[in-house]
């Protein structure tokens, strides 16, 4: 466990910051940016479940949780000291999203149409909170571009957004609340 006595070190005064490892990047770094970005989408998930009760608040505890895993397995580099004491996700936790995702959706009706975020606070937050993990991916493929990162991290963070979507759906009274986009309805 974590134990944390002071927030402020005043290391980070000039920009940087340190990884996993102990080596120092700039706050900027793109690997900083990916875990600062599930961060983020984490954030909003803990909005969300100020709007939702019994079994998906409970998956979105998991799924707080696990991107905490996340976040700790993308601060260490593959490819640097520590790794075999790194937490990483693994798969299990990939494969019970997607357990999740099979679950909720076989009590969706099939889309006729693409979804515009809204409906309930909690599906408008779980809209968001799937934004944000799609752009925590587009930045995690860039990274992956440029240095070894977890397959398993990509595949969660892919997941993840598909569960977010579903869910919203589902909180959406299993989508009779979804608001459907209308093509050209303003034209």
């Amino acid at each position: 466990m974590v134990q944390l006595t002071r927030i402020y070190t005043r290391g980070g005064d000039k920009g940087d910051t340190s990884l996993g490892t102990g080596r120092r990047v700039p706050k900027h770094d793109l690997r900083v940016a990916s875990y600062g970005t599930v961060d983020e989408a984490n954030c909003i998930i803990g909005l969300a479940r100020l709007h939702t009760t019994d079994d998906a608040d409970a998956m979105l505890d998991r799924i707080q949780n696990d991107m905490f895993d996340l976040g700790a397995d993308l601060c260490t580099p593959e490819q640097e000291e520590r790794k075999a004491t790194a937490l990483r996700i693994v798969d299990s936790q990939v494969d019970r999203l997607e357990q999740e995702i099979d679950a909720m959706n076989a009590d969706l009706a099939p889309l006729k149409s693409f979804i515009l975020p809204g409906g309930t606070a909690a599906a408008a937050h779980l809209h968001m909170a799937r934004a944000v993990a799609r752009r925590a991916e587009r930045l995690m493929t860039k990274l992956a571009t440029h240095e070894p990162i977890n397959p398993a991290a990509l595949r969660y963070i892919n997941r993840l957004s598909d569960h977010l979507f579903v869910l919203a759906r589902r909180v959406n009274g299993n989508g009779a609340g979804d608001v459907l986009w209308k093509p050209g309805a303003n034209r």
